[in-house]
């Protein structure tokens, strides 16, 4: 459930795949999934958001047999840790978020939108879960090819009315709906930029909106970085610009940096 005016919050990413653009490997095997868990709590994340599936561009779908395989097992792990932690499902399948909730997850983030499974809105709906839902132009396999916008502000923005609308719709209540613009996500450089420019203009759409930039190429582009893992100071810039623009959740890599960034922006914020 998310909450208008609470202090922002930091969703460390658990990507429990092979071919993940960042960390792709190194989390597959059940140890090493709790031991990044325990690191990311203790770093300071508030919500963990485990994927089975990659979603950096090029990237093949994996059927939902094969998600359910790799992410319940580290949901149920995670849970029984018993520490105060939310946990997401990073999935466009119905019923691998449904495998998910069984399991121990409370919110399902979608970067589909909600459009890659006809089912998952009523899921949600159903069973009471929050919603992520994200803008995505084309899907991970073909996103990056040649995304294009006449006004990528303007017309994300409307496929985010019209995805909320369709949540509420399907029954999903008002408070278990957030939005992400989807940096990265069927964007060029530029485009990114100025979604980041006017992540206030998302803000006043009055829904708690998410910003995954974390590590994202586009900064590695401006800062003339290759690796992605040396992003992590600029994740950490567009986090404390997220924080003042009024953004609520912040999908990251890298906890602890992003922590303080966070909680710096935070108190500055509340200094006004």
């Amino acid at each position: 459930m998310f909450h208008a005016n609470a202090k922002p919050r930091l969703m460390g990413i658990l990507n429990v795949t092979p071919d993940s653009f960042s960390d792709g490997g190194r989390f597959t095997g059940l140890a090493a999934a709790i031991r990044q868990a325990e690191t990311m709590l203790e770093e300071g994340a508030d919500i963990i958001d485990i994927g089975g599936e990659s979603t950096r561009p090029g990237s093949e779908p994996v059927s939902a047999d094969e998600q359910i395989r790799r992410v319940v097992p580290a949901i149920s792990a995670i849970v029984k840790l018993g520490r105060p932690v939310t946990i997401s499902i990073d999935t466009m399948l119905a019923p691998v978020a449904a495998a998910a909730l069984d399991a121990g997850a409370e919110w399902i983030n979608d970067v589909s939108g909600g459009l890659g499974d006809p089912r998952m809105l009523d899921l949600a709906a159903e069973r009471g879960a929050s919603i992520i839902l994200m803008h995505m132009q084309g899907t991970p396999k073909t996103m990056q090819d040649a995304p294009h916008y006449q006004d990528v502000v303007g017309e994300v923005e409307t496929f985010l009315k019209q995805r909320v609308d369709a949540a509420l719709v399907a029954g999903v209540p008002r408070e278990n709906i957030a939005i992400d613009p989807g940096i990265g996500f069927g964007k060029r450089k530029q485009d990114n930029l100025e979604l980041l420019a006017h992540l206030d203009r998302f803000v006043a759409l009055g829904w708690p909106v998410l910003l995954g930039t974390s590590r994202k190429r586009f900064m590695g582009s401006i800062c003339n970085v290759e690796q992605p893992a040396e992003l992590v100071t600029a994740t950490a810039v567009t986090t404390a610009l997220g924080v003042m623009a009024g953004v609520q959740l912040f999908r990251v890599h890298d906890v602890k940096a992003n922590r303080q960034a966070l909680d710096v922006a935070w108190a500055i914020k509340q200094a006004r």
